[in-house]
Order: C-alpha cells, then sequence, then structure tokens
C-alpha cells in the first residue's frame, strides 16, 4: 500500500515530536494504533465476506472446470487415480476369508493360548531379572589412567679428556 522505509518513518517521527510535542505523543500513538487495529479488522471482515459470497454462488465449482480445461491430462490423470483407489478398496474388502464357525473358534483358542504363553514368558523373565544378585550384574570397567609421555632424559654429561701433556713429551722426543 505504502511504501514507507526506515528514513520516512523517522522523518514522521521527528516531525510528530516537534508539532503534537512530547507530552501528548503517546496518546496520539495510542489513537493511531488503534485506528489502524479497526482498518484491518474491518479489512479481514469484508475479505472473509467476499470468500464466502464466492463459495455460495458457485466460483469454486467454476475454477475447478477451468482447472480442468488448462491441464487436461493432469485431470484424466486424477480420475485413473481415483478409479484405480475404489477398485483396490473393493478388491481387499472381498478379499477377507470368511471362516466357519469352526474354524473361528480355532483361530480364536490358538490366539489365547499365544497371548497366555507370551504373558507367562515375560513374568518369567521379569522375576529371573529380579533374581539375579548384584554381584552377578556386570560392573563398569574402571577407566585406565591417562598415559602421560616419559620426560626425555638428559644425555650424560661427558667426561673431559685427559691432558694430552705426556704424548706431547713423546712427539717432541721424536722430533729432536
Amino acid at each position: 500500500m505504502f511504501d514507507l522505509g526506515w528514513t520516512e518513518l523517522l522523518l514522521i517521527g521527528i516531525v510528530a515530536l516537534i508539532v503534537v510535542g512530547p507530552k501528548d505523543l503517546p496518546g496520539m500513538f495510542r489513537a493511531v494504533g488503534k485506528f489502524i487495529g479497526k482498518a484491518k479488522g474491518m479489512a479481514r471482515e469484508f475479505s472473509s465476506a467476499m470468500n464466502d459470497a464466492a463459495e455460495g454462488s458457485g466460483v469454486d465449482d467454476i475454477k475447478e472446470t477451468l482447472r480442468k480445461a488448462a491441464n487436461p491430462m493432469k485431470s484424466a490423470m486424477d480420475e485413473v487415480k481415483k478409479t484405480t483407489d475404489s477398485v483396490t478398496r473393493d478388491l481387499k474388502d472381498s478379499a477377507k476369508p470368511v471362516l466357519s464357525e469352526e474354524r473361528q473358534s480355532q483361530a480364536d483358542k490358538i490366539r489365547d493360548k499365544a497371548a497366555e504363553m507370551a504373558s507367562s514368558r515375560q513374568a518369567a523373565e521379569a522375576e529371573a531379572e529380579t533374581a539375579k544378585p548384584e554381584a552377578a550384574k556386570p560392573k563398569p570397567k574402571a577407566k585406565p589412567a591417562p598415559k602421560t609421555k616419559p620426560k626425555p632424559k638428559a644425555a650424560p654429561k661427558a667426561k673431559p679428556a685427559p691432558k694430552a701433556k705426556a704424548s706431547q713429551k713423546q712427539n717432541a722426543g721424536d722430533k729432536a
């Protein structure tokens, strides 16, 4: 409807502050809010009344006819799908076996016996679970202590080499 950005709204707010004054500005905003709320309510009511009138006059039927005319392939496929759905539903209903009274009573006995066995098995499992001693239950494993890297060993200090005075004397004696 109106294309107002933040700058326009800021300008309107500043002008309203100057014209109306800071004392009466909240009351003016409240009145404007009520007016906008009433206008939105009236628009909503008008829109719903128009939708109700359109439904009553058969506009939906015309719209559906136009849709089918615009896309005949889709409408034909929809009709095929409806037909196949009704046929499969009819087949499922007719495929239900009809048991004689004797067979029906036997089937009921089997179902009852299976239910009885299942309940007794559940009771036995529950009893066995409560009868287990605490020691038999597995205990959670303790977490191993985190491994720390070993500190590198310092290299051994090298011993000073023996003084070579004796060998120098021998070398000096050889030279002479």
